[in-house]
Protein backbone atom coordinates (compact mmCIF):
# COMPACT_ATOMS: atom_id res chain seq x y z
CA UNK A 1 0.00 0.00 0.00
CA UNK A 2 1.05 3.78 -0.64
CA UNK A 3 2.94 5.48 2.04
CA UNK A 4 3.06 8.71 0.17
CA UNK A 5 0.77 11.70 0.43
CA UNK A 6 -0.31 11.63 -3.50
CA UNK A 7 -4.27 11.64 -4.33
CA UNK A 8 -4.58 7.85 -4.61
CA UNK A 9 -2.55 7.44 -1.28
CA UNK A 10 -5.64 9.97 0.30
CA UNK A 11 -7.70 7.87 -1.20
CA UNK A 12 -6.67 5.28 0.46
CA UNK A 13 -7.10 6.46 3.88
CA UNK A 14 -10.30 7.34 2.87
CA UNK A 15 -11.09 3.59 1.96
CA UNK A 16 -9.53 2.29 4.93
CA UNK A 17 -12.16 4.27 6.83
CA UNK A 18 -15.19 3.12 4.51
CA UNK A 19 -13.91 -0.44 5.22
CA UNK A 20 -13.69 -0.14 9.35
CA UNK A 21 -17.40 1.47 9.04
CA UNK A 22 -18.95 -1.78 6.63
CA UNK A 23 -17.02 -4.67 8.91
CA UNK A 24 -19.02 -2.62 11.79
CA UNK A 25 -21.92 -3.11 10.18
CA UNK A 26 -21.33 -6.62 8.64
CA UNK A 27 -20.85 -7.10 12.86
CA UNK A 28 -24.60 -5.72 13.83
CA UNK A 29 -26.03 -7.74 10.76
CA UNK A 30 -24.46 -10.77 12.24
CA UNK A 31 -25.61 -10.22 15.54
CA UNK A 32 -29.01 -9.12 14.51
CA UNK A 33 -29.23 -12.70 12.65
CA UNK A 34 -27.73 -14.71 15.82
CA UNK A 35 -28.10 -13.38 19.26
CA UNK A 36 -29.89 -10.29 19.20
CA UNK A 37 -33.35 -10.02 20.64
CA UNK A 38 -36.30 -9.63 18.61
CA UNK A 39 -36.88 -6.04 20.99
CA UNK A 40 -33.32 -4.79 19.63
CA UNK A 41 -34.94 -5.22 16.01
CA UNK A 42 -36.08 -1.17 15.63
CA UNK A 43 -33.16 0.50 16.99
CA UNK A 44 -30.78 -2.10 15.41
CA UNK A 45 -32.86 -1.06 11.61
CA UNK A 46 -31.88 3.11 12.78
CA UNK A 47 -27.54 1.77 13.89
CA UNK A 48 -27.51 0.20 10.36
CA UNK A 49 -29.33 2.66 8.25
CA UNK A 50 -27.08 5.90 9.98
CA UNK A 51 -23.66 3.74 8.82
CA UNK A 52 -24.91 3.17 5.81
CA UNK A 53 -25.58 6.59 5.24
CA UNK A 54 -22.61 7.39 7.09
CA UNK A 55 -20.72 5.50 4.45
CA UNK A 56 -22.36 6.72 1.55
CA UNK A 57 -21.43 10.38 2.54
CA UNK A 58 -17.58 9.42 2.80
CA UNK A 59 -17.46 7.98 -0.33
CA UNK A 60 -19.85 10.35 -2.18
CA UNK A 61 -18.19 13.82 -1.03
CA UNK A 62 -16.60 15.91 -3.49
CA UNK A 63 -13.09 15.28 -3.33
CA UNK A 64 -13.08 11.71 -3.61
CA UNK A 65 -14.15 11.89 -6.63
CA UNK A 66 -12.00 14.93 -7.33
CA UNK A 67 -9.14 12.55 -6.12
CA UNK A 68 -9.97 9.80 -8.41
CA UNK A 69 -9.52 12.18 -11.09
CA UNK A 70 -6.40 13.16 -9.75
CA UNK A 71 -4.82 9.70 -9.31
CA UNK A 72 -6.29 8.67 -12.50
CA UNK A 73 -3.52 11.46 -14.05
CA UNK A 74 -0.94 10.17 -12.34
CA UNK A 75 -1.70 6.57 -13.01
CA UNK A 76 1.43 5.79 -14.82
CA UNK A 77 3.67 5.80 -11.18
CA UNK A 78 1.03 2.94 -9.86
CA UNK A 79 2.18 -0.24 -9.14
CA UNK A 80 -0.18 -3.57 -10.69
CA UNK A 81 -1.77 -3.85 -7.29
CA UNK A 82 -2.37 0.08 -6.61
CA UNK A 83 -3.85 0.11 -10.41
CA UNK A 84 -6.41 -2.37 -9.88
CA UNK A 85 -7.26 -1.09 -6.69
CA UNK A 86 -8.19 2.49 -8.24
CA UNK A 87 -10.44 0.74 -10.63
CA UNK A 88 -12.23 -0.13 -7.82
CA UNK A 89 -12.13 2.29 -6.13
CA UNK A 90 -13.70 4.18 -9.05
CA UNK A 91 -16.42 1.18 -9.70
CA UNK A 92 -17.36 1.86 -5.71
CA UNK A 93 -17.57 5.80 -6.39
CA UNK A 94 -19.75 5.21 -9.82
CA UNK A 95 -22.09 2.69 -7.81
CA UNK A 96 -22.41 5.67 -5.07
CA UNK A 97 -22.72 8.51 -6.65
CA UNK A 98 -25.88 6.98 -8.99
CA UNK A 99 -27.59 6.95 -5.58
CA UNK A 100 -29.05 9.89 -3.78
CA UNK A 101 -28.58 9.54 0.20
CA UNK A 102 -31.91 9.88 1.15
CA UNK A 103 -32.64 7.06 -0.87
CA UNK A 104 -30.10 4.67 0.63
CA UNK A 105 -31.03 5.50 4.17
CA UNK A 106 -34.49 4.91 2.94
CA UNK A 107 -33.62 1.41 1.47
CA UNK A 108 -31.14 0.58 4.19
CA UNK A 109 -34.67 1.24 6.81
CA UNK A 110 -36.90 -0.74 4.32
CA UNK A 111 -34.71 -3.79 4.14
CA UNK A 112 -34.00 -4.04 8.02
CA UNK A 113 -37.55 -4.06 8.89
CA UNK A 114 -38.38 -6.50 6.09
CA UNK A 115 -35.72 -9.18 7.23
CA UNK A 116 -36.92 -9.15 10.55
CA UNK A 117 -40.76 -9.86 9.44
CA UNK A 118 -39.43 -12.44 6.97
CA UNK A 119 -38.31 -14.01 10.02
CA UNK A 120 -41.67 -14.07 11.82
CA UNK A 121 -43.41 -14.97 8.26
CA UNK A 122 -41.11 -17.77 7.24
CA UNK A 123 -41.79 -19.59 10.95
CA UNK A 124 -45.75 -18.81 10.70
CA UNK A 125 -45.98 -19.61 6.74
CA UNK A 126 -47.49 -15.77 6.72
CA UNK A 127 -46.39 -14.54 3.19
CA UNK A 128 -49.59 -11.87 3.33
CA UNK A 129 -48.07 -10.23 6.78
CA UNK A 130 -44.44 -9.73 4.40
CA UNK A 131 -46.38 -8.10 1.54
CA UNK A 132 -46.55 -4.91 2.19
CA UNK A 133 -42.85 -4.48 3.79
CA UNK A 134 -41.49 -6.67 0.54
CA UNK A 135 -43.10 -4.27 -2.07
CA UNK A 136 -41.53 -1.60 -0.11
CA UNK A 137 -38.36 -3.40 -0.48
CA UNK A 138 -39.31 -3.71 -3.79
CA UNK A 139 -40.17 -0.58 -5.19
CA UNK A 140 -36.80 1.07 -3.54
CA UNK A 141 -34.48 -1.60 -5.45
CA UNK A 142 -36.55 -0.56 -8.52
CA UNK A 143 -35.34 3.38 -7.90
CA UNK A 144 -32.34 2.39 -7.12
CA UNK A 145 -31.98 0.10 -10.17
CA UNK A 146 -33.38 3.08 -12.39
CA UNK A 147 -30.53 5.59 -11.01
CA UNK A 148 -27.71 2.84 -11.76
CA UNK A 149 -28.98 2.28 -15.26
CA UNK A 150 -29.16 5.96 -16.08
CA UNK A 151 -25.41 6.34 -14.91
CA UNK A 152 -23.77 3.20 -16.13
CA UNK A 153 -25.67 2.71 -19.33
CA UNK A 154 -26.93 -0.75 -17.81
CA UNK A 155 -30.42 -2.31 -17.90
CA UNK A 156 -31.31 -1.93 -14.70
CA UNK A 157 -31.00 -5.44 -13.60
CA UNK A 158 -27.74 -5.73 -15.14
CA UNK A 159 -26.94 -2.02 -12.97
CA UNK A 160 -27.83 -4.46 -9.75
CA UNK A 161 -26.03 -7.31 -10.97
CA UNK A 162 -22.51 -5.43 -11.15
CA UNK A 163 -22.93 -5.14 -7.41
CA UNK A 164 -22.86 -8.87 -6.75
CA UNK A 165 -20.49 -10.11 -10.30
CA UNK A 166 -19.26 -6.93 -11.08
CA UNK A 167 -18.82 -6.75 -15.13
CA UNK A 168 -21.26 -9.65 -15.54
CA UNK A 169 -24.72 -9.27 -17.78
CA UNK A 170 -27.86 -10.37 -18.33
CA UNK A 171 -26.39 -11.33 -21.85
CA UNK A 172 -23.77 -13.16 -20.41
CA UNK A 173 -25.57 -15.43 -17.81
CA UNK A 174 -28.67 -16.73 -20.54
CA UNK A 175 -26.73 -18.56 -23.08
CA UNK A 176 -25.20 -20.28 -19.95
CA UNK A 177 -28.51 -21.08 -18.36
CA UNK A 178 -29.89 -21.63 -21.63
CA UNK A 179 -27.20 -24.02 -22.44
CA UNK A 180 -28.07 -25.96 -18.36
CA UNK A 181 -31.99 -26.02 -19.27
CA UNK A 182 -31.37 -27.39 -22.43
CA UNK A 183 -29.08 -29.96 -20.36
CA UNK A 184 -30.58 -30.80 -17.38
CA UNK A 185 -33.54 -31.81 -17.93
CA UNK A 186 -32.66 -35.36 -19.80
CA UNK A 187 -29.74 -35.65 -17.48
CA UNK A 188 -32.22 -35.37 -14.67
CA UNK A 189 -34.73 -38.20 -15.73
CA UNK A 190 -32.17 -40.43 -17.06
CA UNK A 191 -30.25 -40.00 -13.61
CA UNK A 192 -33.78 -40.57 -11.75
CA UNK A 193 -34.33 -43.75 -14.23
CA UNK A 194 -30.57 -45.25 -12.98
CA UNK A 195 -31.66 -44.39 -9.27
CA UNK A 196 -34.31 -46.71 -9.51
CA UNK A 197 -31.91 -49.76 -10.40
CA UNK A 198 -29.91 -49.05 -6.88
CA UNK A 199 -30.26 -50.15 -3.51
CA UNK A 200 -32.76 -48.13 -1.21
CA UNK A 201 -31.18 -45.24 0.97
CA UNK A 202 -30.73 -45.97 4.43
CA UNK A 203 -31.19 -43.48 6.80
CA UNK A 204 -29.32 -43.00 9.77
CA UNK A 205 -31.48 -42.98 12.68
CA UNK A 206 -31.44 -40.22 14.80
CA UNK A 207 -32.06 -38.11 17.44
CA UNK A 208 -28.76 -36.43 16.67
CA UNK A 209 -28.23 -33.73 19.46
CA UNK A 210 -27.34 -30.40 18.24
CA UNK A 211 -24.24 -29.78 20.37
CA UNK A 212 -22.92 -33.39 19.23
CA UNK A 213 -23.32 -31.79 15.46
CA UNK A 214 -21.50 -28.35 15.99
CA UNK A 215 -18.58 -30.41 17.27
CA UNK A 216 -18.39 -32.13 14.59
CA UNK A 217 -19.10 -29.43 12.13
CA UNK A 218 -15.74 -27.44 14.15
CA UNK A 219 -14.06 -30.40 13.89
CA UNK A 220 -14.12 -30.56 9.81
CA UNK A 221 -14.06 -26.85 9.85
CA UNK A 222 -10.60 -27.23 12.04
CA UNK A 223 -9.41 -30.02 9.40
CA UNK A 224 -9.83 -28.08 5.97
CA UNK A 225 -8.34 -25.00 7.91
CA UNK A 226 -9.94 -22.55 9.25
CA UNK A 227 -8.79 -20.54 11.49
CA UNK A 228 -10.99 -20.13 14.73
CA UNK A 229 -8.51 -17.69 16.07
CA UNK A 230 -9.97 -15.66 13.58
CA UNK A 231 -13.60 -16.90 13.16
CA UNK A 232 -16.53 -18.78 15.00
CA UNK A 233 -19.63 -20.69 14.37
CA UNK A 234 -23.42 -19.98 15.13
CA UNK A 235 -26.91 -20.77 14.81
CA UNK A 236 -29.12 -18.64 12.38
CA UNK A 237 -32.56 -19.28 10.17
CA UNK A 238 -30.56 -19.01 7.12
CA UNK A 239 -27.03 -20.36 6.99
CA UNK A 240 -24.51 -17.71 6.09
CA UNK A 241 -21.05 -16.17 6.32
CA UNK A 242 -20.93 -12.30 7.55
CA UNK A 243 -18.08 -10.68 9.38
CA UNK A 244 -14.59 -9.22 8.05
CA UNK A 245 -11.38 -11.43 6.75
CA UNK A 246 -9.94 -11.34 10.28
CA UNK A 247 -12.85 -12.46 12.09
CA UNK A 248 -14.81 -14.36 10.24
CA UNK A 249 -18.72 -15.57 11.50
CA UNK A 250 -20.41 -18.24 9.68
CA UNK A 251 -23.67 -19.75 10.70
CA UNK A 252 -25.47 -22.73 10.16
CA UNK A 253 -29.09 -24.58 11.53
CA UNK A 254 -29.44 -28.18 13.26
CA UNK A 255 -31.98 -30.43 12.44
CA UNK A 256 -31.79 -33.29 15.59
CA UNK A 257 -33.35 -36.10 13.10
CA UNK A 258 -30.82 -35.33 10.07
CA UNK A 259 -26.80 -34.10 10.80
CA UNK A 260 -26.86 -34.30 7.22
CA UNK A 261 -28.21 -30.89 6.24
CA UNK A 262 -26.14 -29.18 9.05
CA UNK A 263 -22.86 -30.52 8.45
CA UNK A 264 -23.30 -29.69 4.52
CA UNK A 265 -24.78 -26.28 5.27
CA UNK A 266 -21.66 -25.84 7.69
CA UNK A 267 -19.01 -27.25 5.27
CA UNK A 268 -20.50 -24.80 2.33
CA UNK A 269 -20.15 -21.83 4.81
CA UNK A 270 -16.34 -23.25 5.87
CA UNK A 271 -15.82 -22.66 1.50
CA UNK A 272 -17.05 -19.15 2.39
CA UNK A 273 -15.23 -18.54 5.26
CA UNK A 274 -11.70 -19.85 4.20
CA UNK A 275 -12.17 -17.85 0.98
CA UNK A 276 -12.69 -15.26 3.47
CA UNK A 277 -9.70 -15.82 5.47
CA UNK A 278 -7.50 -16.28 2.46
CA UNK A 279 -7.64 -12.94 1.02
CA UNK A 280 -4.38 -10.60 0.82
CA UNK A 281 -3.65 -9.65 4.40
CA UNK A 282 -2.24 -6.25 2.90
CA UNK A 283 -4.57 -5.23 1.13
CA UNK A 284 -8.24 -6.32 3.13
CA UNK A 285 -9.15 -2.59 4.15
CA UNK A 286 -8.70 -1.82 0.52
CA UNK A 287 -11.59 -2.72 -2.84
CA UNK A 288 -8.65 -4.68 -4.36
CA UNK A 289 -8.11 -6.36 -1.20
CA UNK A 290 -12.19 -8.03 -1.15
CA UNK A 291 -13.63 -11.42 -2.86
CA UNK A 292 -13.60 -10.76 -6.71
CA UNK A 293 -17.55 -11.21 -6.86
CA UNK A 294 -20.37 -13.49 -5.68
CA UNK A 295 -20.33 -16.32 -8.31
CA UNK A 296 -16.31 -16.76 -6.95
CA UNK A 297 -17.51 -16.39 -3.61
CA UNK A 298 -19.70 -19.43 -4.53
CA UNK A 299 -17.55 -21.66 -6.23
CA UNK A 300 -15.09 -21.70 -3.12
CA UNK A 301 -18.34 -22.50 -0.96
CA UNK A 302 -19.68 -25.58 -3.60
CA UNK A 303 -16.36 -26.74 -4.16
CA UNK A 304 -16.07 -27.39 -0.65
CA UNK A 305 -19.48 -28.95 -0.35
CA UNK A 306 -19.78 -30.37 -3.03
CA UNK A 307 -17.05 -31.28 -5.52
CA UNK A 308 -15.02 -32.45 -2.24
CA UNK A 309 -17.07 -33.15 0.52
CA UNK A 310 -19.84 -35.48 -1.28
CA UNK A 311 -16.95 -37.12 -2.82
CA UNK A 312 -15.50 -40.78 -1.74
CA UNK A 313 -12.42 -40.06 -0.71
CA UNK A 314 -13.61 -37.31 1.51
CA UNK A 315 -16.14 -39.30 3.04
CA UNK A 316 -13.39 -42.10 3.19
CA UNK A 317 -11.80 -39.69 5.72
CA UNK A 318 -14.74 -38.07 7.52
CA UNK A 319 -17.26 -41.60 8.17
CA UNK A 320 -15.11 -42.62 11.09
CA UNK A 321 -15.23 -39.63 12.71
CA UNK A 322 -18.91 -39.32 11.99
CA UNK A 323 -19.73 -42.74 13.15
CA UNK A 324 -18.17 -42.20 16.48
CA UNK A 325 -19.69 -38.71 17.23
CA UNK A 326 -23.12 -40.26 16.95
CA UNK A 327 -22.12 -44.02 17.82
CA UNK A 328 -23.47 -45.10 14.59
CA UNK A 329 -23.26 -49.06 13.71
CA UNK A 330 -24.78 -51.02 10.94
CA UNK A 331 -25.58 -51.20 7.34
CA UNK A 332 -26.97 -47.50 7.30
CA UNK A 333 -23.61 -46.65 8.12
CA UNK A 334 -21.72 -47.95 5.69
CA UNK A 335 -19.88 -45.97 2.98
CA UNK A 336 -21.56 -47.32 0.33
CA UNK A 337 -24.83 -46.40 1.55
CA UNK A 338 -23.90 -42.80 3.02
CA UNK A 339 -22.31 -42.01 -0.61
CA UNK A 340 -26.03 -42.99 -1.89
CA UNK A 341 -27.71 -40.71 0.47
CA UNK A 342 -24.95 -37.88 -0.37
CA UNK A 343 -25.74 -38.13 -3.81
CA UNK A 344 -29.27 -39.16 -3.83
CA UNK A 345 -30.77 -36.67 -6.76
CA UNK A 346 -34.80 -36.07 -5.78
CA UNK A 347 -36.57 -32.76 -6.86
CA UNK A 348 -37.40 -30.75 -3.66
CA UNK A 349 -38.94 -27.66 -2.25
CA UNK A 350 -35.60 -26.32 -0.60
CA UNK A 351 -33.06 -24.43 -2.30
CA UNK A 352 -30.08 -25.16 -0.40
CA UNK A 353 -30.49 -28.58 0.50
CA UNK A 354 -31.52 -29.33 -3.28
CA UNK A 355 -28.70 -31.62 -4.80
CA UNK A 356 -26.41 -30.76 -7.85
CA UNK A 357 -28.26 -32.00 -10.47
CA UNK A 358 -31.96 -29.77 -9.47
CA UNK A 359 -30.12 -27.43 -7.83
CA UNK A 360 -29.62 -24.98 -11.10
CA UNK A 361 -32.84 -25.00 -11.76
CA UNK A 362 -33.88 -23.58 -8.41
CA UNK A 363 -31.65 -20.77 -9.28
CA UNK A 364 -32.70 -20.72 -12.68
CA UNK A 365 -36.16 -19.87 -11.47
CA UNK A 366 -35.29 -17.53 -8.89
CA UNK A 367 -33.30 -15.65 -11.73
CA UNK A 368 -36.67 -14.86 -13.81
CA UNK A 369 -38.60 -13.98 -11.27
CA UNK A 370 -36.88 -11.44 -9.85
CA UNK A 371 -35.75 -10.08 -13.11
CA UNK A 372 -39.89 -9.70 -12.86
CA UNK A 373 -40.30 -8.22 -9.61
CA UNK A 374 -37.62 -5.22 -10.77
CA UNK A 375 -39.35 -4.75 -14.35
CA UNK A 376 -42.69 -4.84 -12.74
CA UNK A 377 -43.92 -7.16 -14.66
CA UNK A 378 -44.93 -9.50 -11.42
CA UNK A 379 -46.25 -8.20 -8.29
CA UNK A 380 -45.08 -9.02 -5.04
CA UNK A 381 -48.95 -10.20 -4.37
CA UNK A 382 -48.82 -12.59 -6.84
CA UNK A 383 -45.32 -14.17 -6.06
CA UNK A 384 -46.52 -17.25 -4.52
CA UNK A 385 -48.59 -18.00 -7.33
CA UNK A 386 -45.85 -17.95 -10.09
CA UNK A 387 -43.56 -19.61 -7.73
CA UNK A 388 -45.31 -22.48 -7.36
CA UNK A 389 -46.25 -22.29 -11.41
CA UNK A 390 -42.17 -22.38 -11.68
CA UNK A 391 -41.98 -25.04 -9.41
CA UNK A 392 -44.49 -27.08 -11.14
CA UNK A 393 -43.01 -26.52 -14.86
CA UNK A 394 -39.22 -27.19 -13.60
CA UNK A 395 -39.84 -30.10 -11.21
CA UNK A 396 -43.25 -31.26 -11.74
CA UNK A 397 -44.25 -30.43 -7.98
CA UNK A 398 -46.11 -27.64 -5.68
CA UNK A 399 -44.97 -26.15 -2.77
CA UNK A 400 -47.62 -27.14 0.28
CA UNK A 401 -47.15 -24.15 2.00
CA UNK A 402 -45.31 -20.74 1.15
CA UNK A 403 -42.78 -21.93 4.25
CA UNK A 404 -41.48 -24.30 1.65
CA UNK A 405 -41.96 -21.45 -1.21
CA UNK A 406 -41.23 -17.88 -1.86
CA UNK A 407 -40.95 -17.27 1.87
CA UNK A 408 -37.53 -19.80 2.34
CA UNK A 409 -35.38 -17.57 1.12
CA UNK A 410 -33.67 -14.40 2.79
CA UNK A 411 -32.62 -12.53 -0.37
CA UNK A 412 -35.58 -10.51 -1.58
CA UNK A 413 -36.58 -9.14 1.77
CA UNK A 414 -32.52 -8.16 2.25
CA UNK A 415 -32.68 -6.38 -0.78
CA UNK A 416 -30.40 -8.39 -2.65
CA UNK A 417 -32.11 -8.55 -6.12
CA UNK A 418 -29.03 -9.79 -8.73
CA UNK A 419 -27.74 -11.98 -5.95
CA UNK A 420 -29.19 -15.39 -7.16
CA UNK A 421 -27.46 -16.08 -10.72
CA UNK A 422 -24.33 -16.10 -8.86
CA UNK A 423 -24.91 -19.55 -6.67
CA UNK A 424 -25.21 -21.29 -10.60
CA UNK A 425 -22.40 -19.68 -12.21
CA UNK A 426 -20.28 -20.19 -8.91
CA UNK A 427 -21.19 -24.08 -9.67
CA UNK A 428 -19.55 -23.97 -12.87
CA UNK A 429 -16.62 -22.23 -11.78
CA UNK A 430 -16.21 -24.67 -8.85
CA UNK A 431 -16.20 -27.69 -11.30
CA UNK A 432 -13.33 -25.53 -13.31
CA UNK A 433 -11.49 -24.80 -10.02
CA UNK A 434 -11.49 -28.44 -8.45
CA UNK A 435 -10.71 -29.91 -11.93
CA UNK A 436 -7.37 -27.92 -11.97
CA UNK A 437 -6.86 -28.49 -8.45
CA UNK A 438 -6.76 -32.25 -9.00
CA UNK A 439 -4.69 -32.20 -12.17
CA UNK A 440 -1.53 -29.97 -10.53
CA UNK A 441 -2.28 -31.64 -6.93
CA UNK A 442 0.04 -35.03 -6.98
CA UNK A 443 -1.70 -37.95 -4.95
CA UNK A 444 -4.68 -35.95 -4.72
CA UNK A 445 -7.50 -38.29 -4.06
CA UNK A 446 -4.64 -40.34 -1.24
CA UNK A 447 -4.20 -37.10 0.13
CA UNK A 448 -7.80 -36.36 0.65
CA UNK A 449 -8.37 -39.94 2.18
CA UNK A 450 -5.84 -39.10 4.79
CA UNK A 451 -7.59 -35.92 5.92
CA UNK A 452 -4.70 -34.18 4.68
CA UNK A 453 -5.88 -30.86 3.06
CA UNK A 454 -3.25 -28.37 3.39
CA UNK A 455 -2.26 -28.78 -0.67
CA UNK A 456 -5.67 -27.82 -1.87
CA UNK A 457 -6.07 -25.59 0.99
CA UNK A 458 -2.73 -23.90 -0.36
CA UNK A 459 -3.87 -23.89 -4.55
CA UNK A 460 -6.87 -22.20 -3.52
CA UNK A 461 -5.10 -19.91 -1.70
CA UNK A 462 -2.14 -18.94 -4.61
CA UNK A 463 -4.93 -19.52 -7.17
CA UNK A 464 -7.73 -17.85 -6.05
CA UNK A 465 -7.83 -16.23 -2.59
CA UNK A 466 -4.80 -14.52 -2.88
CA UNK A 467 -5.99 -12.23 -5.83
CA UNK A 468 -8.45 -10.64 -4.08
CA UNK A 469 -10.12 -8.21 -6.45
CA UNK A 470 -6.79 -7.42 -8.50
CA UNK A 471 -8.51 -9.43 -11.66
CA UNK A 472 -11.62 -9.46 -13.00
CA UNK A 473 -13.44 -13.09 -12.72
CA UNK A 474 -12.70 -14.90 -15.81
CA UNK A 475 -9.10 -12.93 -15.73
CA UNK A 476 -8.64 -15.45 -12.62
CA UNK A 477 -10.05 -18.51 -14.05
CA UNK A 478 -8.07 -18.33 -17.37
CA UNK A 479 -4.93 -17.98 -14.66
CA UNK A 480 -5.83 -20.88 -12.57
CA UNK A 481 -7.85 -22.94 -15.15
CA UNK A 482 -6.68 -22.38 -18.51
CA UNK A 483 -10.09 -21.03 -19.75
CA UNK A 484 -12.90 -18.54 -18.76
CA UNK A 485 -16.29 -19.37 -17.17
CA UNK A 486 -18.39 -22.03 -19.36
CA UNK A 487 -20.60 -24.63 -18.25
CA UNK A 488 -18.42 -27.69 -20.29
CA UNK A 489 -16.81 -28.47 -17.03
CA UNK A 490 -19.71 -28.28 -14.76
CA UNK A 491 -21.82 -31.03 -16.70
CA UNK A 492 -18.82 -33.26 -17.35
CA UNK A 493 -18.61 -33.67 -13.10
CA UNK A 494 -22.21 -34.17 -13.10
CA UNK A 495 -21.77 -36.87 -16.33
CA UNK A 496 -19.09 -38.68 -14.30
CA UNK A 497 -20.67 -37.92 -10.76
CA UNK A 498 -23.87 -39.58 -11.32
CA UNK A 499 -23.87 -41.56 -14.85
CA UNK A 500 -20.39 -42.80 -14.61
Amino acid sequence: MSENSSAYSRLEKVFARLSAVSGAAAMLHWDSATIMPTGGSKARAEQLAALSLISHDMLTQKNVGELLAEAEAESRSLDVWQSANLTEMRNRWRHATAVEPDLVEAHSHATSHCEMLWRDARLNNDFASLVPSLKEVVRLTQRIAEAKSAAFSLPPYDALLDEYEPGCTSSMIDPLFADLEGFLPGFLGTVLERQKSTPDVLRPPGPFEASVQKQLGQEFMTALGFDFNHGRLDISHHPFTGGIPDDVRLTTRYEEDDFTQSLMGTLHETGHALYEQGLPKEWRSQPVGVARGMALHESQSLLIEMQLSRGPDFLAFALPRIKAAFNGSGAAWEQENLERLYLTVEPGFIRVDADEVTYPSHVVLRYSLEKALLSGDLDVSDLPAAWNSGMRKMFGITPPNDRLGCLQDIHWPSGAIGYFPTYTLGAMAAAQIYRAAKSDIPDFSGKIRAGAFDDLLGWLRRNIHAHGSSQPTDGILQSATGSPLSVEAFKAHLTERYLP
